[in-house]
């Protein structure tokens, strides 16, 4: 099953960069399908385009473009050739592991961060590249190969990360839990398009079987791996990053994005809109007008060209909310949720674990998909939930819209029964008939707490902007079990809730300043 719908996602994105691939193929002569030698020998396929014209009588700033997990290096070309019309030497290429380019899977380890200068190189050497303007982007995977190359190599300029990761970790296993539907389909696509490494096969072995005794090596693992992990060295050499991402984004969340820009110091940009994982990319692969691809162009105009196209003196934390309209602009993350508002979580409420409630994150890639073109989130029923399996807490009616922007964080007190355990947190949107759209979600796990001893949980849910009507409320909805994650309640476990007065529970809830 996993390798059926990992099977279904790559052809889709495959079918759809061939189809926006014939218009830009007839119209840009210059490119050329070149081998490039990697790290230890490794052999990469890539393709190269240069502008119309280009003669070798003057340089160009040079974009590379590492692909994406599992596709080909046909993926970038429609948008290569909007960008050599543009007057930028194109480089994309096949990561290694994949398709034909050689060797195994690395999961952007250091043989590809040792590649994408291999690539940098042979560009200078082979192309008119301009050595002194390089960029480096890309979407998904390419995008993290992007990030800790330019912390690994001074001479990129700029870099636009779309759809990427800054912390693996707090993506693929956030408050200690498998992401389990995400994990099924990346190892699904590589089976099918490339070469797993021994590594990353005992790693996604691990993963599935809740390996406690590695769980270490593979946090280390994944630091390793992690543009979080270097972001000293890349606010050092001073490269100029965009990120982008979507609020939805099942693979990736918006949180270690929101974080990791919080921390770089030189020239930076973030913008945040509705989709899932490189849905908001995906029609400019297509060739297509595309708002991501737009600034990305722009951005490498402004830090690669020198060109006055406004978007450093743009602010810079743009968001497009999942129920409105145009793009709102902040002058950094701590602005956008401005005033947080508390919803108390009070009394004493029991939950037995092991039973899905009906309350959940949806599927992996086909629920925010929904939202992002049709605004269908996930829903429940609210006062449907079964509270033996469901703790529920609500809001009074707003009597005003309510624009949940940021970061939603749940404190509360837990007592289990047993030593291990997972919870998952949801926060709807409950309009008058009951009905609750999903605003959204994190999952939460323990080991090793003594049963029946009361410990303090405090857990960020993914970041969203999401617009709650006026007349409806907000509810809280704490379950344990989702088939978006591995959960590890033990049999006969059971969950109680409670808000001390000495630290009372509630769920902050950031709201756009009005």
């Amino acid at each position: 099953m996993r390798t059926s719908a990992a099977g279904v996602v790559s052809a889709a994105l495959i079918a759809g960069t061939v189809v926006g691939l014939a218009p830009a193929a007839e119209a840009a002569p210059s490119v050329r399908f070149v081998d490039i030698t990697g790290d230890g020998g490794t052999v990469l396929k890539a393709n190269v385009v240069t502008p119309s014209g280009a003669d070798g009588s003057r340089r160009y700033p040079l974009v590379v473009l590492p692909t994406s997990w599992s596709l080909p290096q046909v993926e970038y070309l429609a948008q290569a050739q909007k960008l050599a019309d543009a007057g930028y030497i194109v480089l994309t290429y096949n990561v290694r592991g994949f398709w034909q380019s050689g060797g195994e899977i690395e999961v952007a380890g250091p043989p590809d961060i040792a590649d994408a200068s291999k690539v940098i190189d042979w560009a200078l050497a082979h192309t008119p590249a301009d050595p002194a303007h390089i960029g480096m982007a890309g979407v998904s995977y390419g995008a993290g190969i992007s990030l800790l190359t330019a912390a690994h190599d001074r001479r990129i300029k700029a870099v636009a990360a779309l759809s990427g990761w800054a912390d693996l970790i707090d993506s693929i296993y956030s408050g200690r839990t498998q992401h389990v539907q995400t994990a099924a389909v990346l190892d699904g696509a590589a089976t099918l398009t490339g070469r797993e490494s021994p590594e990353l096969r005992e790693i996604f072995d691990n993963l599935y079987s809740s390996n406690l005794a590695k769980e270490q090596d593979m946090i280390d693992w994944g630091k390793k791996r992690s543009a979080d992990t270097y972001v000293d060295q890349l606010n050092k050499n001073g490269a100029a990053v965009m990120l982008a991402n979507a609020w939805g984004d099942t693979v990736f969340p918006a949180n270690q994005y929101a974080d990791f820009y919080e921390k770089l110091t030189g020239p930076k940009r973030l913008e945040f809109r509705p989709g899932d994982h490189a849905t908001a990319e995906l029609t400019g692969l297509f060739g297509l007008p595309n708002d991501v691809w737009t600034d990305t162009t722009r951005w490498f105009d402004h830090y690669l060209k020198g060109a006055d196209n406004g978007i450093d003196r743009e602010q810079p934390v743009q968001l497009k909310s999942r129920t409105s309209g145009g793009y709102e602009g902040y002058p950094d993350w701590k602005s956008v949720g401005a005033t947080r508002r508390k919803l108390a979580l009070a009394g004493s409420t029991t939950i037995h674990a092991n039973v899905d409630s009906g309350a959940d994150g949806g599927i992996v890639f086909l629920s925010s998909i929904l939202d992002q073109v049709a605004q269908l989130p996930p829903v429940a029923a609210v006062p449907l939930l079964p509270r033996r399996w469901a703790a529920v807490w609500q809001s009074e009616r707003y009597g005003t819209a309510q624009q949940v922007r940021g970061t939603a964080r749940l404190h509360t007190t837990l007592t289990p029964t047993k030593e291990s355990g997972t919870l998952i947190a949801y926060l709807y949107d409950v309009g008058p008939l009951g009905l609750g759209k999903l605003v959204t979600n994190a999952p939460y796990t323990w080991h090793g707490r003594t049963p029946g001893e009361p410990f303090g949980v405090n857990l960020d849910l993914f970041s969203t902007a999401y617009d709650v009507p006026a007349g409806h409320r907000l509810a809280l909805v704490v379950d344990t079990v989702d088939p978006l994650y591995i959960e590890h309640n033990p049999s006969g476990a059971q969950l109680t809730f409670s808000s001390p007065a000495d630290d009372p529970s509630y769920v902050s809830v950031p709201l756009r300043e009005q």
